[in-house]
């Protein structure tokens, strides 16, 4: 009897530890969300209706806090994504390409607003962005491909470009720095995109 409980029991309190190993990701993520960008170990344990002990029992630190909640933000990302044909006209693509970067990072705006107060100070949130860039990277070489082979030596030069222009850091001076709403930021990005691709496919 005791040996076929024995892997009930195990599997409960897997099961009940990654329950509160999201609750605290959730936590964490919720008070960023509300504008407190460096909630402290205290308010998310308070948030997430746990103990300060059992906190730091599932989470060692900050930055593996921080590597769970990067990998939430990503898969709500994921969740949020919708693929677009290659198979459009440039025009097309370029548009759809700039509406989704615009939906994704407003999605995400609580969360890079927060990690790029701490990513000086964290590796973890430093990777955590390598993560994002990589995965736009990604889009950039497979929705514009036909457009990239025609580029040259400068193909990696306009990938970084197209990168540079459609992530956070060039949101939020849209949206922050200049003030502008996310349809204008939108159109700017999309302007900015479409021009770096439209010198190589004129030639």
């Amino acid at each position: 009897m005791g040996r076929a409980e024995a892997p009930a029991r195990v599997d409960g309190r897997t099961a009940r530890a990654e329950r509160t190993r999201a609750a605290i990701v959730e936590a964490h993520l919720a008070l960023i969300s509300e504008g407190d960008l460096r909630p402290t170990g205290e308010r998310i344990a308070e948030r997430a209706g746990i103990s300060l002990r059992t906190l730091w029992t599932n989470f060692k630190d900050m930055e593996t806090l921080f590597e769970a909640s990067g990998a939430e933000v990503l898969r709500q990302q994921d969740a949020a994504y919708r693929p677009i044909s290659a198979d459009q006209p440039l025009g097309k693509r370029v548009d759809a390409y700039c509406r989704q970067r615009a939906r994704l990072l407003q999605l995400i705006a609580p969360s890079a607003r927060a990690a790029q107060m701490r990513e000086p100070v964290s590796e973890q949130l430093h990777r955590n962005r390598l993560k994002h860039i990589e995965r736009v990277r990604d889009e950039v070489d497979q929705l514009f491909a036909a457009e990239l082979a025609q580029a040259g030596p400068g193909r990696k030069q306009l990938v970084d470009a197209i990168v540079a222009a459609s992530m956070w850091p060039a949101w939020s001076m849209l949206r922050y720095g200049l003030g502008l709403g996310v349809d204008p930021a939108r159109a700017v990005m999309t302007r900015t995109v479409g021009a770096l691709l439209a010198e190589v496919a004129t030639g």
